[in-house]
């Protein structure tokens, strides 16, 4: 499912029109970006969590020429599945 579908998906499930969910889907997905660029935390009760992580600095190869390089320390945005989604998949 890509996101042309979501926004059909929403478009159907609300009743509106696909522009309306389009700008609903860009105004959630620009609000979990903002929030985790501030490094806050975002939570959806029984869906999951949105968070930042900090990765420390480490050595990696090229694929290609086998060459080691420095990767450098960051942050990485990380999900966590909430329990009703971990059990919806599951139960599948």
């Amino acid at each position: 499912m890509n996101k042309s579908d979501i926004m059909d998906k929403i478009s159907s499930e609300a009743e509106i029109t696909k522009a309306q969910a389009e700008n609903a889907l860009n105004a959630i997905l620009e609000a979990i970006t903002g929030t985790l660029a501030a490094g806050d935390k975002v939570t959806l009760v029984g869906f999951g969590s949105f968070s930042v992580t900090e990765r420390a600095a480490r050595t990696g190869r090229n694929p290609q020429t086998g060459a080691e390089l420095k990767i450098p320390a960051g942050a990485t945005p990380k999900f966590t599945a909430g329990k009703e989604l971990k059990e919806t998949v599951k139960g599948s």
